[in-house]
């Protein structure tokens, strides 16, 4: 019994009370954990982080008498940690500068991103039913869990709200822009005349031009939505995952962007939130839904 009580204080001496201090400390530690990982999921550096873990796993079965092996991945580790801030120096920077826009307003981004998405497809669907009758090609990128940074490197980055004259101008055919792709993230345009990767699909109908090459290899390599308008025909096409829908009304346009951009589940909002949101930005959507009324 004695022992037992000796064994008992001593591990009540090692175990080191909790303090106030170490529990921000560990909600720090969580939260940039989860950013980190939200970044990692929603960009192509996901292979990348397996390929770490993977090559972490092989140094630590190397330790057991593998001692070439152990020797020539113990010299990689002395550079990795050079070679993975080069890596994923992107999604670094992206993360310090979401850090840096992080205040306490944002509690209401997601429902704020919303509503601008749910404009930009009002705007883009007003703007393609133009286009298509004109018949002036087009091509928009919704951007979903995927970013899309090394495309929006080869245009010109923009960041400014979707409307339909202002699609209508990019596409413009002696416009500037018109050739690449709209990028838009959340409901904002992000870049414009941006070039998409092809699609290496060998049995697309040769009746597709570039701009639905582009606009399906788009949706291949990412979760993106595409959103095409074809020069020749005036048709509007759709791509996602790597299939194309061709020929569709603007109706059918507005349906499919809200069903793959808008789930159900986020298309219907609680009356409370609705007003505590339009109250924050000062009545502002109270105003814009007497307007639709009128």
């Amino acid at each position: 019994m004695e022992g037992i009580l000796y064994l008992l204080q001593q591990l009540k001496a090692m175990v080191t009370p909790i303090g106030i201090s170490d529990i921000i400390d560990i909600l720090i530690m969580a939260f940039i954990i989860y950013k980190l990982i939200m970044l990692i999921r929603r960009t192509s550096s996901g292979a990348v982080a397996k390929g770490v873990l993977l090559f972490l796993v092989a140094l630590w079965i190397s330790s057991f008498g593998l001692n070439t092996v152990n020797f020539l991945l113990g010299k990689l580790v002395e550079w990795g940690g050079v070679a993975l801030v080069v890596i994923f120096q992107p999604e670094i920077r992206r993360f310090l500068e979401q850090m840096g826009r992080t205040s306490l307003g944002q509690v209401f981004t997601h429902a704020e991103e919303r509503n601008e998405l749910d404009s930009a497809i009002t705007q883009t669907v007003e703007a393609y039913t133009a286009l298509s009758k004109s018949k002036t090609g087009a091509l928009m990128v919704f951007e979903r869990k995927n970013m899309l940074e090394d495309a929006i490197k080869t245009g010109t980055a923009l960041d400014c709200s979707v409307s339909a004259e202002l699609l209508k101008n990019i596409f413009w055919n002696k416009a500037p822009l018109h050739d690449g792709a709209v990028i838009v993230r959340g409901g904002r345009i992000v870049g414009a005349g941006c070039m998409l990767p092809m699609s290496g699909n060998v049995n697309l109908s040769r009746e597709l031009g570039m701009r639905h090459r582009a606009g399906i290899g788009a949706s291949e390599h990412t979760d993106a939505v595409v959103a095409i308008v074809s020069e020749e025909t005036g048709s509007i096409s759709v791509a996602v995952g790597g299939t194309l829908k061709r020929h569709l009304a603007p109706e059918t346009l507005e349906r499919l962007l809200r069903n793959e951009l808008l789930p159900e589940k986020e298309q219907t909002e609680t009356p409370a939130r609705s007003k505590l949101l339009n109250l924050l930005r000062g009545g502002k959507g109270e105003k814009q839904n007497d307007e639709k009324t009128h």
